[in-house]
């Protein structure tokens, strides 16, 4: 069983990483092209909006649902029901997402009047930042389409996953980068907004990762033609654990909302700060903590189904060993070496070492709440397995609440970077009243081995931060260096600080069974 699950896992890390680092390249070419300034801000916002609804409809709370009642039929044998079932799930979610799409498009206005308020009040009184809401709506309506293609990539990806093909899914958003990076470089330099081409690559990339996954539906036998079936017992099913997880798996992006609204009133840049440390962040957490939870979930259904309670227990384990275990060092690598990251990989064109300083202060803050943010990935599917969505809900209501309160304490005397205060804080409290319900629900608590195994990685994190802080240059040798020289040095402070974990870690006793079940 850990065997599989360590393949499966390195099978999306490996995957993941080809999309991250192909989006670390789509940031730099944007940095380069843009900067942190106004026409930053909007395209950003104009990205994120769908972005938070695919999460919403798709990736998030529907995969959530979706994927253990698809597992139930699956197990059943019956092809044709489950070929039934998939088709009536993906024709009722794709009828309300057309609708949605079609409401994004023709209402992009009303969308950036309630989340970018900011902009709106200036546009309404004449301010100096009207701008800003006239070219968000009209970007909105170019990106917004990119939630209904991307609604069926998430679908068939879910479907994909339970058969165990996770290298499709983990693949699929390479196309996405590679779309935008194109328009970058070929056409937005030649639009005199070169935010309508990189909008336009949004919209391609949708489209162009629909299409790819078609074919490995068909190969697996399960391209169904969709149809309505609001009132078919799966569906009913998905619908009622997927109602209330629209609030509990999607905590963390109703808050990057919530702080995208409040920086519509902050400086010039505030957005365009917030997504560069942000971007930074979401590297180690999709090559590790969304990796790990995506293989962990159709595990834990399969164990629920199956009423193996003990194995549930060992898989939750597992995951818990394998975030921590890459969860620390990639903590410490931010907090560590944010500066040295962002200089190298976006200090360019219109991004200056001014952009440097306040993105790294935002990236700081959010660091903090990295492990938070991947043992949720794991936590979460521990309910959701079980076809509990309504515990989750209530903690995620309690977080978002106090992610609210958070910003408006913090975003008056910290600015953005109160925002990405809250944010972390809020993850916090997110993951520990998720492990706190699984513990007092008696399904699931940590193993004394994990125990004894986090211990040691502890250490051996503190003796990787004492590397780094001894060999890493002070700021003027950054800024003498050409940046190529920056990227070998960073390069070598990372192969530094991996190495001195690693070999701290197997000196303190941890050895590869340690990342196995008895399962």
């Amino acid at each position: 069983m850990s065997k599989r699950l360590l393949r499966s896992g390195l099978v999306v890390s490996a995957m993941t990483l080809v999309s991250r680092v192909l989006g670390l390249v789509r940031d730099v070419v944007v940095a380069h092209l843009m900067g942190a300034g106004a026409a930053a801000d909007v395209y950003f916002f104009a990205n994120k909006i769908p972005n938070f609804l695919r999460r919403l409809f798709a990736e998030g709370a529907f995969s959530q649902a979706f994927v253990p009642v698809l597992t139930e039929y699956q197990s059943n044998g019956d092809i044709d029901k489950t070929r039934e079932f998939i088709a009536k799930a993906v024709g009722t979610l794709g009828a309300i997402v057309t609708v949605v799409t079609i409401c994004g498009v023709l209402g992009s206005g009303v969308v950036t009047a309630i989340f970018g308020f900011g902009w709106f009040w200036d546009w309404l009184h004449g301010g100096p930042e009207a701008h800003k809401f006239v070219l968000a709506s009209f970007l909105l309506k170019i990106t917004f389409p990119y939630l209904w293609f991307v609604t069926f990539v998430a679908m068939s990806g879910a479907i994909l996953n339970t058969l165990g093909k996770f290298a499709v899914s983990s693949f699929t958003p390479v196309f996405l980068n590679v779309a935008v990076i194109a328009c970058a470089i070929w056409i937005a330099p030649h639009l005199h907004q070169p935010e309508v081409g990189l909008a336009c690559g949004i919209f391609l990339g949708g489209l162009i990762q629909f299409l790819f996954q078609l074919p490995f539906l068909k190969r697996a036998g399960l391209l169904v033609k969709p149809q309505w079936g609001w009132n078919d017992p799966g569906v009913t099913r998905i619908r009622k654990l997927m109602l209330p997880a629209l609030f509990g798996v999607s905590v963390s992006q109703i808050n990057l909302l919530f702080d995208t609204l409040i920086a519509s009133f902050l400086m010039t840049g505030s957005i365009s700060w917030l997504y560069y440390s942000d971007r930074l962040l979401e590297f180690p957490l999709g090559l590790f903590g969304i990796a790990i939870g995506t293989v962990i979930l159709p595990a834990l259904s399969r164990k629920h189904v199956d009423k193996s309670s003990n194995q549930f227990s060992e898989t939750m384990d597992w995951g818990i060993r394998m975030i921590l275990l890459l969860g620390i060092p990639a903590t410490i690598g931010l907090i560590m070496l944010a500066k040295p990251m962002l200089m190298v990989l976006f200090m360019r064109g219109e991004f200056n070492l001014y952009d440097v300083h306040q993105s790294a202060m935002s990236l700081w803050a959010l660091s903090a709440g990295l492990l938070s943010f991947m043992l949720i990935k794991v936590l979460a599917p521990g309910y959701y397995a079980r076809q509990d969505t309504k515990t989750p809900v209530r903690y995620g209501i309690i977080a978002m609440v106090s992610n609210m309160a958070f910003n408006a304490m913090l975003a008056p005397f910290f600015g953005y970077v109160g925002l990405a205060i809250a944010t972390a804080m809020s993850a916090f409290l997110n993951a520990g009243l998720l492990y706190s319900g699984l513990h007092k629900g008696n399904v699931y608590k940590v193993s004394k081995t994990t125990l004894f195994f986090v211990l040691r990685l502890v250490i051996a994190g503190l003796a990787m931060i004492a590397a780094l802080w001894f060999a890493m240059p002070n700021l003027s040798v950054w800024l003498a260096h050409s940046s190529a020289h920056r990227g070998l040095w960073l390069i070598g402070l990372i192969i530094l600080g991996a190495g001195v974990y690693v070999i701290t870690a197997l000196i303190l006793g941890i050895r590869p069974r340690h990342l196995r079940t008895d399962s």
